[in-house]
């Protein structure tokens, strides 16, 4: 049997938020989402330990305990912000893989 979120998840065509945080760690996605205040968001972002900045003790967002505080809430490195950026995962319209999102472009974007 399926929870609520699963079924939501599949309903969505989304990933479940496990797999989705596998995803986050192996690529560069593209997460379409609805910000709290109903602005539509379109983020590229990941978790790949290549891209991500090392923790610091002055970047709480870097740590991954502080990132996890909340099972709502998906942390994320904004490749293109190049910050730390949080969403909602109840939020997420749809995800997509960036097929061959390679180093250089993030050192020279």
């Amino acid at each position: 049997m399926t929870g609520v979120s699963d079924t939501v998840a599949n309903l969505k065509g989304i990933p479940i938020k496990g797999d989705l945080k596998n995803l986050l760690e192996q690529n560069v996605l593209v997460v379409d989402f609805t910000k709290l205040n109903g602005d539509k968001r379109v983020m590229t972002c990941t978790l790949r330990e290549d891209m991500k900045p090392r923790a610091t003790k002055d970047d709480a967002m870097s740590q991954k305990a502080v990132r996890e505080v909340s099972d709502a809430v998906v942390s994320v490195w904004d490749v293109n912000a190049k910050g730390w950026r949080s969403f909602r995962y109840d939020r997420i319209n749809a995800v997509d893989i960036v097929d061959n999102y390679e180093q250089n472009w993030y050192n020279n974007g």
